[in-house]
């Protein structure tokens, strides 16, 4: 039995079926659950006797520490959205733990030119410090979900294998997804959406990054296994700001089909201001707006009943193949809400985005992978990794373009 204790922090929805799918895998001795609130955390830890469960304030390095320490914790693993990937991350090294995570330290704008150059990028405070890591021995695998995460790992197994030179990575993420009773019901964490849809989306090209405006350059992207066409627009996002440190291309591009309907939402909200993450003052009291807009949605969690259909996540690589002819091949995973439910009772967009992280821990477990540092998935084999997420009962796919 492999001596690797997880600290989970985040009950949520993509917490929650992290804890499913790991209770299937024997590769760690102990799960500690963590949340802010108690009850979530001991829900999920309720799957495997193996697990605890716990308290934690994800805003407090030091809170996070302590439970590393207290529970002798070996790789601290992040399922709570990104505005606490610095403390949760902090705190995973102040104890000496390993970290991973699905999504990297927030952006900031270019305070003058915030729609052609990059001010702060996602995972710039992360890299800062990779050589303290590097130096410690200790590893921080991030943007290891399924966007980033599995589009990363798929990029990486274009490039060995499929490409002798590459033109462009463009990750694309469409679904087919209705949500019974609910005109807008996003599947996906609302705080996190509205960050990642609003910012200005960063493109990588000859070299150097840059940013655009947000939903700019849309395009019909024709998705696998009957999803079909989904319009596609330009979102930020942290694959593009990971593969041109380990993967030689000339473009990498995120398009998220978010759909109009969606789109004019998120504008609306960001017109309205609810978009804003700043407390407001409110009747004595004082609350974030987002933070408003996210409590008066539906939990993603519990959408998984009320949903059909599939979710797709993959990256379109150009160039030229082996042969040096040109190629196209759009390397792809997708997951249908009913399967994903039957088997795991977890809807399909966060039980996707959960599978790739315990995959990952297993290959670190097994030894798979190693490695210090601040490093991407693209840092690593992606055949090992791919083969063991067929294992896990959910394969991956090829389609010529």
């Amino acid at each position: 039995m492999s001596s690797m204790r997880i600290l989970l922090v985040g009950a949520g929805g993509v917490g929650a079926a992290f804890a499913a799918i790991a209770a299937r895998r024997d590769f760690f001795e102990t799960i500690v659950v963590a949340d802010h609130v108690l009850a979530s955390a001991e829900r999920a830890a309720a799957v495997d006797e193996r697990y605890a469960a716990a308290r934690v304030d994800a805003s407090d390095a030091g809170s996070v520490a302590a439970l590393c320490r207290e529970h002798a914790i070996t790789h601290v693993m992040n399922a709570v959205d990104p505005r606490f990937v610095m403390s949760i991350f902090t705190g995973a090294g102040e104890a000496g733990a390993h970290y991973l995570d699905m999504a990297m330290s927030l952006s900031r704008p270019h305070p003058e030119a915030p729609y052609e150059k990059t001010g702060v990028k996602l995972g710039d405070e992360q890299f800062a410090v990779a050589g303290d890591w590097e130096s410690a021995g200790r590893l921080a695998l991030v943007g290891i979900g399924v966007e980033p995460g599995l589009s990363d790992v798929l990029a990486r197994y274009a490039a060995d294998h499929l490409f002798s030179e590459i033109d462009e990575l463009g990750v694309r993420d469409g679904a087919n997804l209705t949500v019974q009773g609910y005109d807008f019901a996003p599947s996906f964490s609302i705080w996190t959406t509205i960050e990642e849809c609003l910012n200005p989306p960063v493109i990588w090209e000859d070299g150097a990054w840059r940013t655009t405006a947000p939903f700019s350059e849309p395009e019909v992207f024709d998705f696998p296994e009957g999803i079909g066409p989904v319009e596609c627009v330009n979102v930020e996002h942290e694959e593009v700001l990971l593969m041109p440190r380990w993967i030689e291309t000339r473009r990498a591009t995120f398009k998220y089909g978010l759909g109009n309907e969606f789109i004019e939402v998120l504008k609306t909200l960001h017109k309205l201001g609810l978009d804003r993450t700043d407390p407001v003052r409110v009747t004595g009291g004082e609350v974030s707006p987002r933070d408003v807009v996210a409590a008066v949605l539906p939990n993603p969690a519990e959408l998984g009943p009320l949903m059909s259909g599939k979710t797709c996540a993959g990256v379109w690589v150009t160039g030229r193949g082996k042969d040096g002819e040109p190629r196209s091949t759009y390397l792809y995973h997708v997951v249908d809400n009913a399967w994903s439910m039957q088997e795991y009772g977890h809807q399909c967009v966060v039980w996707q985005t959960a599978v790739n992280p315990v995959v990952a821990l297993e290959l670190l477990a097994t030894g798979v992978w190693t490695g210090a540092g601040v490093l991407g998935p693209e840092a690593f084999d992606a055949v090992p990794f791919l083969d063991l997420l067929t294992d896990y009962g959910s394969p991956w796919g090829i389609k010529e373009m």
